[in-house]
């Protein structure tokens, strides 16, 4: 089926494409919004006393620092000390899995988050995971 453009539509498209007029690119726009400020935390190395402590007191001022998205590096656990001991949870011993453990149990941590997931492979996969904050309207 064709239909016959107006003359007054054609006129309209014709000034159109001699004028300057621009017009908004939506994807760029939503490009715009997605930039999120980002800071990155390696607990390699830490215990699990010392990474808890450390990343309580990181998403704290990463709040007040109105960073949108931490990168917490945790690693995979395949160098943990954890099964010399027979009395430790290879599972719970292990960083990858106690410190968003430990974040998700903490109410105070949590009034500053909102969303946490697996990172994606270029930021470490299954040895790191993505905390993202909620906006600070300080």
């Amino acid at each position: 089926m064709i239909k016959k453009i107006s003359d007054k539509d054609k006129k309209d498209w014709e000034a159109f494409l001699s004028g300057n007029e621009k017009i908004i690119d939506k994807d760029l726009k939503k490009q715009e919004k997605l930039k999120l400020k980002t800071t990155t935390i390696d607990l390699h190395g830490y215990s699990l006393e010392d990474a808890n402590k450390t990343i309580e007191e990181f998403i704290k001022s990463s709040y007040e620092k109105k960073i949108n998205k931490i990168v917490v590096v945790t690693g995979k656990g395949l160098h943990s000390d954890n099964e010399l001991n027979p009395y430790v949870s290879k599972d719970l011993s292990i960083l990858k899995y106690s410190v968003p453990d430990f974040i998700i149990r903490n109410v105070n941590l949590m009034k500053y988050i909102s969303v946490i997931k697996e990172a994606k492979i270029e930021d470490g996969g299954s040895g790191a995971f993505y905390l993202f904050l909620k906006k600070n309207k300080k």
